[in-house]
C-alpha cells in the first residue's frame, strides 16, 4: 500500500509524523492509500523550503514566470483524463463531473498566464513641480492554500496560478480525505523544473493548519470550507497578521417564478441540486416556487427519480456517493429532521444500495416539500443530494426569506421577466446571482464571490481579486534635480 510523501523543496520525502489515515474509495470503500497527518516539522520544513525559493522566484521577471504556466496548462491538458480518474476514485465524483472541475483549474492556469498585463501599476508625473509618484505591485512571499474535499483539483488553482505568476512561493495542504489528486498534479509539475522551494506540498490535518496558520513566514493564506472553519482560519490568521480569504459555507436558494420556462427550469435545477452529489459550495439547496408549482413539482419529481447514481466511471452514472460513512450518517439524519419538522418526503433517497457497491456512500436524490422556513432543514447546510422544496406567494416575501439567512454564497432565479430578474439582482444578498442559471459559478476572469458567512476576508479567489491578494502595493514618490545630475 503506498504511502504518501510530502513535497519539500523539489523532493519527495516522508512526513516526520507516524500517524498515517485510510484513503477511502467512497463507492467501494477500497483503501486507495495511506495519508500521513503530518506535524509542525513537516510545516516548518516547507515554509524554509519556500522562504529560500522565494527569493530566487521574486526576481525572476513575470513575463518569464509565466512562460512556467503556460508549461503546465500544456501538462493539464495532456493529462486531464487521468486526473479526472483519481479524482473519481477518492471523491465520488462522476468521470464527467471530475472533467469539467479540472477543465475550470486549466482555465485559472490560462487566465493567470495575463498576469504581467494584470499586476501593472499606476503613474503620475508631477504631483508636484519635478515631482513623480508611482505605485508598483510586489508579490507577498510564501502564501499557503488549506483545501477542502469536494473539488480536489479545481479549488488549489484558484489561487496557486496567481501566486506563482505574482512571484510567491507556495505550499498546498490538501484535504486528508482526497490527497491523491493534488499529489499527481505535483508530480506532473516536477516537469516545469521550477526552482527549489517555489511549490510544496505538505500532507495532515489539525496541527499543519494550524501550523500554516501560525508559522511568521506565512504571508497569505487560502481557505475553502465549511464557515465554522472558515471563521477560525480567518480570525487566528488575521490575529496572526497574516493576509486571509477564506470561503465558507452556502445554503443556496432558487426562486422560481410562474413565468418559467418548465422543461429548462426542472433539468437545470436537478443539475444544480444534484450535481456532485450536492457537494459543492454552489449546489442549490432550497427551492422556492412562487404562486402555481404544481408542473415545476411534477417535473423536478420525474427527474430526480430517473437520476441513476453509482460507481463514477459507469458511462450511464450521473451521480456518485457523498464523501464518508459519517457525512452519509449525517444527511440522512438531517432528512429524517425535516420530516419530524413536518416536511413531506416526495422522493426518499435514504437506505440506497448499489448493485456491486454495496458498502459505498450512497444517497439517491431526495425531495422535501413543505419544510418550515425557520426549520432545520431550511437554515443548515446539507451538502448532500437533498432538494428542499417551498412555496411563497410573492416573489417579496421570496427574497426577504433569502436574506433572512446567515448564508450568501449564490441565489438564483428563473424567470422570463426582465423586471424581476433585475429587481432580484439588485436585492439578493448573495455574492454570486444566477438567472436562469442554476450554478452560478463565475469563470476565471471574475472573482469567486460571496457574502455573510460564506466568506470571511476581503479578496476572493480567481481574476484581479487574486492578483491583488497575492500582491502588496508600494508607492514611490521621487524627484530628480537638474543640479544633481551634473555631479555625474
Amino acid at each position: 500500500m503506498e504511502k504518501l510523501k510530502n513535497y519539500i523543496n523539489g523532493q519527495w520525502v516522508d512526513s516526520h509524523s507516524d500517524h498515517f489515515e485510510n484513503v477511502l474509495n467512497p463507492a467501494s470503500q477500497e483503501v486507495l492509500a495511506l495519508v500521513p497527518y503530518g506535524n509542525r516539522q513537516d510545516l516548518s520544513d516547507a515554509a524554509e523550503a519556500a522562504v529560500s525559493g522565494f527569493q530566487e522566484w521574486r526576481n525572476t521577471p513575470v513575463s518569464k514566470r509565466v512562460q512556467y504556466l503556460f508549461k503546465l496548462k500544456t501538462i493539464l491538458e495532456d493529462n486531464l483524463d487521468d486526473i479526472a480518474r483519481t479524482i473519481v476514485l477518492e471523491s465520488g465524483k462522476t468521470f464527467l463531473e471530475a472533467k469539467a472541475e479540472m477543465t475550470r483549474a486549466i482555465e485559472n492556469v490560462e487566465n493567470a498566464c495575463g498576469t504581467p498585463t494584470l499586476i501593472q501599476g499606476e503613474f503620475s508625473e508631477d504631483i508636484a513641480k519635478g515631482i513623480d509618484e508611482y505605485m508598483i505591485r510586489q508579490p507577498l512571499g510564501v502564501c499557503a492554500c488549506i483545501a477542502p474535499f469536494n473539488f480536489p483539483g479545481m479549488i488549489t488553482f484558484w489561487f496557486l496560478p496567481y501566486a506563482l505568476a505574482c512571484g510567491n512561493s507556495y505550499i498546498i495542504k490538501p484535504s486528508e480525505k482526497v490527497p491523491l489528486t493534488m499529489a499527481k498534479v505535483v508530480k506532473l509539475m516536477e516537469q516545469l523544473d521550477l526552482p527549489k522551494g517555489v511549490l510544496n506540498l505538505v500532507h495532515g490535518a489539525r496541527e499543519v493548519v494550524d501550523a500554516i496558520l501560525e508559522h511568521p513566514v506565512i504571508k497569505g493564506i487560502s481557505f475553502v470550507g465549511s464557515s465554522n472553519v472558515a471563521r477560525y482560519v480567518y480570525s487566528k490568521g488575521a490575529a496572526n497578521g497574516k493576509r486571509v480569504q477564506a470561503q465558507g459555507g452556502a445554503k443556496n436558494p432558487v426562486i422560481v417564478l410562474p413565468d418559467a420556462d418548465i422543461e429548462m427550469t426542472s433539468q437545470i435545477v436537478i443539475d444544480s441540486v444534484f450535481g456532485c452529489a450536492g457537494q459543492r459550495c454552489l449546489a442549490a439547496s432550497t427551492i422556492i416556487t412562487v404562486g402555481e408549482h404544481k408542473d415545476i413539482t411534477d417535473s423536478l419529481v420525474e427527474s430526480a427519480k430517473n437520476r441513476k447514481t453509482g460507481f463514477g466511471l459507469e458511462s450511464d452514472v450521473l451521480m456518485g456517493p457523498v464523501i464518508t460513512a459519517d457525512s452519509k450518517t449525517r444527511v440522512e439524519s438531517l432528512i429524517s429532521k425535516g420530516i419530524s419538522e413536518g416536511g413531506r418526503v416526495l422522493v426518499d433517497g435514504r437506505n440506497t444500495k448499489v448493485s456491486g457497491f454495496e458498502g459505498g456512500n450512497f444517497i439517491q436524490p431526495t425531495i422535501i416539500e413543505d419544510i418550515p422556513l425557520d426549520g432545520e432543514l431550511a437554515t443548515t447546510e446539507i451538502f448532500g443530494p437533498v432538494l428542499s422544496l417551498v412555496h411563497i406567494n410573492t416573489i417579496d416575501e421570496a427574497i426577504r426569506f433569502i436574506n433572512s439567512g446567515r448564508y450568501g454564497n449564490m441565489a438564483c432565479i428563473f424567470t422570463s421577466s426582465g423586471l424581476n430578474a433585475r429587481k432580484f439582482r439588485h436585492e439578493a444578498e448573495a455574492g454570486n446571482i444566477g438567472i436562469n442559471i442554476g450554478v452560478a459559478a463565475p469563470v476565471a476572469q471574475f472573482p469567486f464571490s460571496g457574502w455573510k458567512e460564506s466568506f470571511y476576508g476581503d479578496l476572493h479567489g480567481q481574476g484581479k481579486h487574486a492578483i491583488e491578494f497575492f500582491t502588496q502595493t508600494k508607492v514611490v514618490i521621487e524627484r530628480w534635480l537638474k543640479e544633481w545630475n551634473r555631479k555625474f
